[in-house]
């Protein structure tokens, strides 16, 4: 069995949320780690464990920041981390797994059903074996009891409730 970290430098968390249902805002988690334990060669047995401090995230926009680690949204006080542990990790053709798994945020955990494309193996410069993924999927945040909102006052909705998913990771084999 190996074990895998995340390459924290060549990796990316974000997330895309409809703001006035027009345009998107793109946010992403700085601060992030995540293990994968695997023996098959295509991944397929993978075990995988991922967690992000709520404090990291991060929209460009230091009011909108706050507003999003306070209690309207994430009470990153009370719930600092979200996560994230693999129930299992589906070959479907080619490059394309599912991985399903249960994601926890705000204290609510819900299984979540992501769409992952194995992007290869290869070492890199300093002999460090890595694998590379691209990790899709949608959420509604009102399920993990991110609720707030706001309406306009034509009557349209301030922020989407389906947050999208897009995670770029490099997981490194530990010696």
């Amino acid at each position: 069995m190996a074990t895998y970290k995340i390459d924290g430098m060549h990796s990316e968390i974000t997330f895309k949320v409809k703001h006035l249902m027009i345009t998107n805002v793109t946010g992403s988690f700085k601060k992030f780690d995540a293990t994968m334990e695997a023996s098959a060669e295509d991944f397929s047995d993978a075990k995988i464990s991922f967690e992000a401090a709520v404090n990291s995230i991060s929209t460009d926009n230091a009011d909108r920041d706050n507003h999003l680690k306070g209690d309207d949204f994430f009470a990153a006080d009370k719930f600092p981390v979200l996560s994230f542990t693999s129930t299992s990790l589906t070959h479907k053709s080619g490059s394309d797994y599912i991985l399903k798994g249960d994601l926890t945020i705000k204290g609510v955990t819900k299984p979540v059903e992501l769409a992952v494309e194995f992007g290869g193996t290869m070492t890199d410069f300093y002999g460090q074996f890595k694998a590379g993924f691209e990790i899709t999927g949608k959420i509604k945040r009102s399920e993990f009891g991110l609720t707030w909102s706001a309406v306009t006052e034509a009557g349209g909705v301030v922020v989407s409730d389906e947050i999208k998913l897009n995670m770029a990771v490099q997981m490194v084999k530990q010696a």
